[in-house]
């Protein structure tokens, strides 16, 4: 079901201008250079057809054959002059142009990527996409050729008027009064065209948005039987695209189709005005001929105004847009008034913590707890119970609504961001793999890490016993998102690249869900090693997982409603009992057949004491 379509929204063309001074401002050697370069081919523009007049009233008409040659080299130098400038001046504005754009994408993409997490989950990718790639691309139209052709366009234009008018003011008047009404046309026309260009952008967008999400979930595309449904959704999207294109096609169609009958309405005003002066004697045939090629010189840069205007609209357009997420204020802003953090050592504590991702639904309620340096504290609760947000709150992807979060007594909120993520090292339930090699993802949380040391760390996260059997080893490419690899493959990765973090602060949400019971034995020796002298949080929904942790706490609502060991949770029988007692019978109703004994491996019953409080086993 399609979303309603929101209200076009207006170019800001205060952003605009302030994002386009900067641009002049810092590319202004260039454009100086390059708006030199065009005067000059505009200026060498005006010889040829001033050479026409001289040839037909001179050298024809009154036999001056010793113009020829002077004429000719004149002709010829300003054709070598103007072919000079048009090379040079591609060669200096439009790789100018080229070179803003590439430093526009770099700083749209780098502050892109230090925006907050709630800004990538209310932006679609596609939108961000555009807006890196195809908003910066406008850029070419103000800092490249577009505003040297305009301001060309300008100087031509007004040169070759004052030309006319000394040529013929009558004719030049009446070819006037039908170029205003062929300007006023194409103001209406354009004014009608901006906002479809500018909707086409953010359709593009949606659609490519859509098919992105299409192709990366094509597995759950297929297992649904979706095709259908995703090709109706993509039809949608590209027919809303082809009835824009549509549209401009139409309305530029339009305009040229106008531009047409301009130029016929002047041509013939020229042949019935312009020959009656020649009869008149009012005229010379040089003249005349002079006439017309300046008409051109009019002409043509009116027309290549409107469709530059258009340019520098959409170029104004996109860097609104562009403004936008420049002034989105990131994650990391404070950081310059925040102070350093060399080390994470010390206990995470959570003092009355609240928080909410919607006004007046909060998330988190009053919660308060301490974890101490070295010990891994895990939580578990029903879904939606908080735990996903706290963790997110631990890796300051947000901040408190109330209270504070604090390390080692230090408001977290007080410290560098950066500093303190360097510290942090995460394995997620659904980790996500670059399209590269394995030591690659591997190597990604520790960039110039050597061959040894990624062996070493996927030697304990055990992926060596899979990396070895791939004909390219470490140099295995992995699909986009890993996509080449089982879950537990995949995992596995996560793992290692986590150890190689060598992190003072451990998350680990479901860290061994996509795994089989073997791998997963291997992977909490590994996991265990990782922990020892870290501080550790942790989400199971396996409780079996936990056991050994040093506090768990068990969340609902947004409250931690129990917190103890294993052993004092199961002990006080209440709603941590309640999860492990339901767990225990869906694995003895899925792993043991009717009539079957069922024993528990012999960690956990150890583990887990008897209603009473005495150890026993299940």
């Amino acid at each position: 079901m399609t979303a309603p379509t929101p209200p076009k929204k207006k170019v800001n063309y205060a952003n605009a201008w302030a994002e386009t001074r900067e641009l002049l401002h810092k590319h202004r050697a260039k454009l100086t250079i390059g708006l030199s370069l065009m005067l000059v081919n505009r200026i060498v523009g005006f010889v040829l057809p001033y050479t026409s007049k001289v040839l037909i009233d001179d050298v024809i008409g009154k036999q001056r054959g010793d113009l020829l040659v002077p004429l000719a080299l004149a002709g010829a130098g300003a054709t070598i002059v103007q072919a000079i400038t048009s090379f040079a001046l591609s060669q200096v504005v439009s790789i100018a142009g080229q070179r803003a754009i590439t430093d526009l994408r770099r700083r749209v993409q780098a502050r892109v990527l230090r925006l907050p997490v709630s800004f990538f989950d209310s932006t679609q990718s596609g939108i961000l996409i555009q807006r890196v790639m195809s908003d910066a691309e406008g850029v070419r139209n103000l800092v490249g050729t577009g505003i040297v052709q305009l301001i060309g366009s300008i100087f031509t234009a007004s040169i070759a008027l004052g030309v006319l008018f000394w040529l013929n003011w009558k004719l030049t008047t009446a070819t006037l009064l039908i170029l205003g009404i062929f300007g006023a046309v194409m103001a209406y026309a354009f004014k009608k065209l901006r906002p479809v260009f500018r909707e086409r952008s953010k359709i593009y967008s949606e659609v490519s948005g859509r098919l992105g999400q299409a192709l990366g979930g094509a597995r759950v595309v297929k297992v649904y039987t979706a095709e259908k449904r995703e090709e109706v959704v993509f039809s949608k999207g590209a027919h809303r695209l082809f009835r824009n294109i549509a549209s401009t096609i139409t309305g530029t169609s339009a305009v040229t189709t106008f531009g047409t009958l301009f130029i016929g309405a002047v041509g013939v005003l020229m042949m019935v005005v312009g020959g009656q002066d020649l009869l008149a004697g009012r005229m010379t045939l040089g003249d005349w001929v002079m006439y017309i090629f300046f008409i051109g010189l009019v002409t043509v840069p009116v027309m290549q105004l409107a469709s530059i205007g258009t340019q520098i609209t959409e170029a104004f357009a996109g860097l609104d847009r562009i403004r936008e997420i420049m002034q989105t204020p990131t994650e990391d802003a404070d950081d310059v008034n925040r102070a350093e953090l060399d080390d994470a050592s010390g206990d995470i504590a959570f003092d009355h913590v609240w928080f909410e991702y919607r006004p007046g639904i909060p998330v988190l309620k009053d919660v308060t707890f301490t974890a101490r340096e070295g010990t891994t504290t895990a939580l578990v609760g029903s879904s939606g119970s908080g735990k996903s947000t706290l963790i997110s709150l631990i890796m300051a992807f947000a901040r408190p609504l109330k209270g504070r979060i604090t390390l080692a007594g230090r408001d977290l909120g007080d410290v560098r961001l950066r500093d303190y993520r360097r510290q942090l090292g995460v394995v997620l339930q659904d980790n996500f793999l670059f399209d590269g090699t394995i030591a690659e993802n591997i190597a990604f949380s520790r960039p110039g890490a050597t061959k040894d040391d990624i062996s070493a760390v996927a030697r304990i996260a055990h992926c060596e016993e899979f990396i070895t059997q791939f004909p390219d080893g470490y140099d295995t490419v992995v699909g986009e998102r890993g996509v080449k690899l089982s879950g537990g493959q995949r995992q596995r990765v996560a793992i290692a690249r986590a150890i190689l973090a060598d992190p003072k602060i451990l998350i680990l949400d479901e860290a061994t869900s996509s795994l089989d019971s073997e791998a997963e034995q291997h992977i909490r020796e590994g996991l265990r090693e990782l922990r020892r002298g870290r501080t550790t949080f942790v989400i199971a929904h396996r409780l079996s997982t936990i056991t050994s942790a040093d506090q768990i706490l068990v969340m609902e609502g947004g409250e931690i409603v129990e917190r103890g060991t294993h052993a004092e949770l199961l002990a006080r029988n209440g709603r941590y009992r309640q999860l492990y007692d339901k767990q225990y019978q869906v694995e003895r109703d899925q792993f043991v057949n009717p009539g079957e004994d069922f024993t528990p491996d012999p960690e956990r019953a150890a583990a887990v004491p008897a209603r009473s409080g005495s150890p026993t086993s299940l």
